[in-house]
């Protein structure tokens, strides 16, 4: 049986101990390595492979020895409980192993898990786990997590109280790490708030979220939105060094340009406009760009977008002068709109 992501979530929270088995595949080996983790933890428990309740084959042992699998499933051991046979890193090539091995599985033999890279919609080892009566298929794509999955992050942190301004940061920092880096940060978060039974705050995710250490675009338009004109020439160095191209640098400038103009225009003022923001504006750049809408308000935001929009047709037509030294011109420009008062 295809399990959908949404259905695919809650199996892996809460499996179920009498089906032969799942394999879990997708194109991110982390994101895969992570469910299977979670899925394995909740079926044999905590102490379950310090109990050698769980035996781990990788794919080129069971190519080399295809018994390994039918003997896993088979095993019994001292320790009472469940069992896992988890195939590692498996591909269409095992699944004539795989086949056999587990065609006279029955109740109370160890439930097989086995992980794989990204498979088509004709792979054999898919078709095997999909048609099976008894077994799921589930894919893992490189969606980011849901609200769901974030909560459940938290409860196996040890959280148990987040204030909604602080979920809301917390699932822009998930789009803005990769799963393992973003799993890794739930926890510190949770030893973080050890014996606190306060809600999580904006300041606790910030406390514990990484610091990037490249020069970001973000900073560029801070500093371009604050006025802060002498600044901006050591930073567009640097993003021009990472390969950041003017056009580029001029869309960012008016995505953040716009942003700044939709939070100014809200009836209830631009602290409200940037909460109503889609998508979200990330938490560490959120107080900072109220301020921007405050300073510049909606008559001097509108004539800065007319300023980036005419840079932007002259950058997409055939030019003269060099495009980086236009556009970093245009950023001088606003930075010096932006400090008057």
């Amino acid at each position: 049986m295809k399990l959908s992501p949404r259905d695919a979530s809650g199996y892996f929270a809460k499996p179920d101990p009498k089906r032969m088995g799942i394999l879990i595949f997708g194109a991110d080996a982390m994101r895969v390595a992570l469910k299977r983790q979670e899925l394995i933890a909740n079926l044999i428990g905590p102490e379950g492979e310090d109990e050698m309740r769980l035996t781990r084959i990788p794919a080129a042992d069971l190519r080399k020895d295809p018994a390994l699998l039918s003997d896993a499933i088979k095993a019994q051991g001292f320790f009472p409980g469940p069992r896992v046979a988890f195939v590692e890193d498996a591909t269409d090539a095992l699944a004539k192993i795989i086949t056999p091995a587990i065609a006279d599985w029955q109740d109370g033999d160890a439930q097989v898990v086995v992980t794989a890279g990204s498979l088509t919609a004709r792979s054999a080892l898919r078709k095997l786990f999909e048609g099976h009566p008894n077994a799921f298929a589930a894919g893992i794509y490189d969606d980011p997590p849901s609200r769901e999955d974030i909560e459940a992050d938290l409860k196996r942190a040890g959280i148990q109280q987040v204030s909604p301004e602080a979920m809301t940061d917390l699932v822009g920092l998930s789009r803005d790490l990769d799963p393992g880096d973003f799993r890794q940060t739930v926890e510190k978060l949770g030893l973080y708030k050890l014996s606190d039974p306060t809600p999580v705050t904006p300041d606790d995710v910030l406390a514990v979220a990484p610091a990037s250490t490249e020069a970001a675009l973000d900073d560029l338009l801070h500093i371009v939105a604050e006025g802060k004109a002498g600044e901006i020439g050591p930073v567009l160095a640097k993003l021009q060094a990472q390969g950041v191209a003017a056009v580029g640098l001029c869309i960012g400038a008016t995505r953040h340009f716009r942003a700044l103009h939709a939070a100014s225009s809200d009836p209830a003022g631009p602290g409200q406009g940037i909460n109503r923001l889609r998508p979200p504006v990330h938490f560490k750049s959120r107080d900072r760009m109220v301020r921007q809408a405050n300073k510049w308000g909606l008559r001097r935001l509108e004539k800065a977008l007319e300023v980036l929009i005419d840079t932007d047709l002259t950058l997409r037509s055939a030019q003269k002068a060099p495009q980086m030294a236009l556009m970093e011109r245009t950023l001088i420009r606003l930075a010096m709109m932006g400090g008057q008062r």
